[in-house]
This record gives structure tokens, C-alpha cells and sequence, in this order.
């Protein structure tokens, strides 16, 4: 069984807006931080975003900041990241991970124990 699974990614105009999701599976993800990295052809993976447990803190990396917003439901043990104003630069292969080591606390997450498989979100200018 995998614990994370995203979907939503696609083919975008550059302008455009996509949302992404990440299904957990397990009572565990609920109660930790998860992020949203992304990794491009011949770079490093990056963190664009992360949010505790209950979402009253989050993380952005500068270059999104004001375009992606990051959320969850842990009704639905689903993770979310809305991406506005795409643009070229945020082609990437994106994946979902939690941090499960410290729950249920005001923590944004730093060695992520769990991912996603990736989806590709491609800008097109």
C-alpha cells in the first residue's frame, strides 16, 4: 500500500492555475507535517511548501510566495496545493511528503519519512 498519492498535475499555460492533491492513507498523516517539494530536470529537489498538522503554520519558498497556497482536510486525509499564476520556472515534477516523527505539534517538518510518487506539472509560455 502506498501511504501517498498525488494527483492533479498537467499541462498549463503559463497564467494558468492548477491544483494539486495528495491522498494519505493512515491516521498518521493527519496528525503530521506534510510539504510539497518539486524537482526539475538537472536540479535539486526543492521544498515549496509545508504546513503543520493542523494547519496554524506554513511555509512557502520565496519564489511562490503569493501564488501557491498550501492546505489540507484531515477529515480527508488529503493534502492540497493550489498553484496560481504558473509560470515557466515552476515546471517540475512535484511530490507530497510527511514528517511523522513529531505529531500533533506546531511543526513544519524537516527529515520527510514518506512520499508521494510524483505528478509532472508542466508550464508551457
Amino acid at each position: 500500500q502506498v501511504p501517498l498519492v498525488e494527483s492533479g498535475g498537467g499541462l498549463v499555460q503559463a497564467g494558468g492555475s492548477l491544483r494539486l492533491s495528495c491522498a494519505a492513507s493512515g491516521r498518521t498523516f493527519s496528525a503530521s507535517a506534510m510539504g510539497w517539494f518539486r524537482q526539475a530536470p538537472g536540479k535539486e529537489r526543492e521544498r515549496v511548501a509545508a504546513i503543520s498538522w493542523n494547519g496554524g503554520s506554513v511555509y512557502y519558498t520565496d519564489s511562490v510566495k503569493g501564488r501557491f497556497t498550501i492546505s489540507r482536510d484531515n477529515a480527508k486525509n488529503t493534502l492540497y496545493l493550489q498553484m496560481n499564476s504558473l509560470n515557466t520556472e515552476d515546471t517540475a515534477t512535484y511530490y507530497c511528503a510527511a514528517d511523522t516523527r513529531y505529531q500533533y505539534m506546531d511543526y513544519l517538518g524537516r527529515n520527510y519519512d514518506y512520499w508521494g510518487q510524483g505528478t509532472q506539472v508542466t508550464v508551457s509560455s
